[in-house]
């Protein structure tokens, strides 16, 4: 015959029965765990260098040089370390960037890390390298200056002139 040992408990006027329990097992850990992944996302803000006379204002080199900024925004996890920008050469031979226009001419641009256009902005380590930038002390973006320089002095047909630069955060 078996027997069990119950409790009432009073809850709001009620009765309500709970089993009792006479004993209890040796207890277990239960873990938990998770992976916080390290992971960067980076968007852009275009440079945009408007209108280019090659006749008038933009006639000459360096009087005639046009600038333009645009950013790259990036946001990585909190403790990223080793973090480096790369702006590719777009379409562009490996060593310059050019934007594609009418037929086959092309307008020679680039892309520097320093208003002064004193250091270019370069891609990947090995071929002048991007821009290091500080390891991440919160997920909230950054936002870092690209200063375009399109030169003075370039004889090219009128048209619309345009490139893809991609821009890459390695960590």
């Amino acid at each position: 015959m078996k027997r069990t040992i119950s409790s009432l408990v009073i809850l709001g006027g009620l009765i309500v029965s709970a089993p009792a329990f006479a004993a209890t097992s040796a207890p277990a850990n239960l873990l938990i765990s998770a992976t916080v992944i390290t992971n960067c996302t980076v968007t852009t803000t275009p440079v945009a260098f408007g209108n280019y006379d090659p006749v008038g204002p933009n006639a000459t080199t360096p009087a005639g040089d046009k600038s333009a900024t645009g950013t790259v925004s990036v946001a990585c996890t909190k403790g990223a370390s080793g973090l480096r920008i790369d702006l590719d050469n777009g379409v562009g031979l490996p060593a310059s960037r050019r934007m594609a226009g009418p037929g086959t001419d092309v307008l020679n641009y680039d892309l520097y890390v320093d208003a002064a256009h004193a250091t270019r902005w370069g891609t990947g380590a090995a071929a002048g390298g991007g821009q290091t930038i500080p390891n991440s002390v919160s997920r909230v973006a950054r936002i870092f200056n690209v200063y375009g320089l399109l030169p003075g002095a370039q004889d090219i047909t009128a048209g619309v002139y345009g490139d893809t630069v991609i821009a890459t955060v390695n960590y």
